[in-house]
């Protein structure tokens, strides 16, 4: 297991993973990661193909609990818990620790009803239409939408379709979001739409991003790691990541020479 030594710039960790390991079946898709998570921040997972990014990603909120055959050792602190601990409820896990898929997945209902889904499945009694506007506001979607809630989710676009996923993993007031590619299935000006959302989150939430496109690591991140055949080969601020980083390696794929 490498450790890093990452200055948090006086904020605390949101997450900590430690000695992290996944298994499918009898195969190893990520070998003993140490990476810390600093809070309120942009942590971007970085690497080729199938380097274990997108199953480094679901460890933190418990998702490949969700995969037939998989198997996680180690730990994920949360708030001094283990995430995997005995007793820990999967479900409010991933309630604290939202996700935003690759492609968007609105649900067969109007927009308003997809943003209230998670509200109404938690028992929330409170001012339903508040926290649906709050949602949208967040997620810069309420502008575009807030005269047509009553219209399918299916009417939109695709950019605005990704919002309403974000807006909908915001209703239930995470503490942090979770984006496996979020922006990989859209045109670059909805790419660009989605870059200037998370950057606002960021005040208020702790994002972790899976992503493919270094351009986009470079732009909105503040911490970058590199994985490469399940291992953490490195991983600190992203301007060092990107212009003086420790590992040849991790130059050769951030520069393009292979990925």
């Amino acid at each position: 297991m490498t450790t890093y030594d990452i200055d948090l710039g006086g904020r605390g960790p949101a997450l900590e993973a430690r000695d992290l390991s996944v298994f499918y079946g009898e195969k190893q898709a990520v070998q003993d990661v140490a990476l810390m998570v600093p809070a309120n921040q942009v942590v971007a997972l970085i690497g080729p193909s199938g380097c274990g990014k997108s199953t480094l990603l679901r460890c933190f909120n418990r998702m490949n609990d969700l995969v037939k055959g998989a198997r996680v050792q180690g730990t994920v602190d949360f708030h001094g818990q283990d995430l995997y601990g005995s007793g820990v409820d999967p479900v409010e896990v991933r309630r604290r620790i939202g996700m935003v898929f690759q492609k968007p997945n609105p649900f067969p209902k109007s927009i308003y009803d997809n943003v209230a889904f998670g509200p109404r499945v938690n028992g929330f009694e409170g001012d339903l239409d508040g926290v649906v506007e709050d949602a949208l506001r967040r997620a810069a979607l309420w502008d575009e939408v807030s005269d047509r809630l009553d219209d399918s989710a299916y009417a939109l676009s695709g950019g605005q379709q990704q919002r309403l996923c974000i807006a909908r993993t915001l209703a239930v007031r995470p503490e942090i979001v979770l984006m496996d590619e979020p922006a990989s299935a859209l045109d670059p000006i909805a790419t660009q739409r989605i870059e200037e959302l998370i950057y606002e989150l960021k005040r208020d939430y702790t994002i972790v991003i899976v992503t493919h496109n270094m351009q986009q690591a470079a732009r909105i991140s503040d911490f970058t790691a590199f994985l490469y055949m399940g291992n953490l080969v490195e991983y600190g601020p992203t301007e060092t990541i990107f212009t003086n980083p420790r590992e040849d390696r991790t130059e050769a794929y951030v520069t393009g020479r292979f990925g």
